[in-house]
């Protein structure tokens, strides 16, 4: 399924850049297997000159030599040729954090979404952070309206960048208490598996599994064998659900998930 493609490092976000920086040095020594830049995505921020400007320092302190910038922050400039020209001489990606949102309408479906996945498949590293992390599937949670008692009454959904087809990523996610909305949007689309990824940690995807690094924990909902799914909206507007067979994973450093056969892949076997 992911065969010959780049590797994936997918941040749920938070990761440390000063100290304990293991999944950023992990970027890194993927970044330098291939000739060639590394480019710095800063489109989910509306603060592009500062947050650029934080991983271009990081990224130079840990070997990288002279990274680039890519503030994308129109769709006419996803169509621009310089840009499209500095693309093409990547080896590999950082997608910076912000809102996920700012990169589906300014570059999906544009010549630069369609260079990054063609990079890619070529061989090009790909990772990102919290919004960045997000974009990286077909499919993406973009909001979940709640309550003021932080019941949810709806996810919203959107498309994503399309790297991981069949996956549905979520971030910051128990930090910020989003099994919910996750186990909602899985309810919602169950030949989607999602998976929930923690702050400071990451999954590094190479061929048909990944691999989990960081300091928390992955969690992973497969609702593809799914008996019975129901979704009843209550009168106040919320979905409530009944659900049957769903698989639940969780998984913490150096623990890999074979993602062909949706199973754990213990270790030492």
């Amino acid at each position: 399924m992911f065969v010959n493609k780049g590797p994936l490092l997918i941040i749920g976000g938070a990761e440390e850049k000063y100290s304990g920086v293991t999944i950023l040095e992990k970027f890194v020594d993927l970044s330098l297997r291939n000739e060639g830049q590394v480019g710095i995505l800063t489109t989910a921020t509306k603060i592009p000159e500062e947050v650029g400007g934080e991983y271009k320092e990081v990224f130079q302190n840990l070997g990288i030599r002279n990274p680039i910038t890519l503030d994308v922050d129109s769709r006419e400039k996803a169509e621009d040729p310089k840009i499209l020209k500095d693309v093409e001489g990547l080896s590999a990606l950082f997608i910076t954090g912000g809102d996920q949102s700012r990169l589906t309408q300014m570059i999906t479906g544009t010549k630069l979404h369609r260079l990054f996945f063609e990079k890619w498949e070529q061989g090009m590293v790909l990772s990102g952070t919290s919004a960045g992390a997000s974009i990286m599937g077909k499919h993406m949670i973009v909001n979940a309206l709640t309550k003021d008692s932080d019941e949810i009454l709806q996810v919203e959904m959107d498309k994503g960048f399309g790297f991981m087809a069949n996956m549905l990523i979520d971030q910051h996610f128990s930090q910020r208490s989003r099994f919910d909305r996750l186990l909602g949007a899985i309810a919602g689309n169950p030949d989607l598996m999602g998976i929930g990824i923690d702050e400071n940690t990451a999954i590094l995807v190479e061929g048909d599994q990944f691999e989990v690094i960081g300091e928390h924990q992955v969690l992973i909902l497969d609702g593809k064998e799914n008996s019975f799914v129901e979704v009843n909206k209550t009168e106040e507007g919320s979905e409530e659900l009944t659900l049957s067979n769903f698989k639940l994973h969780t998984l913490t450093h150096g623990y890999k998930f074979d993602l062909k056969n949706r199973k754990l892949l213990i270790k030492g076997e």
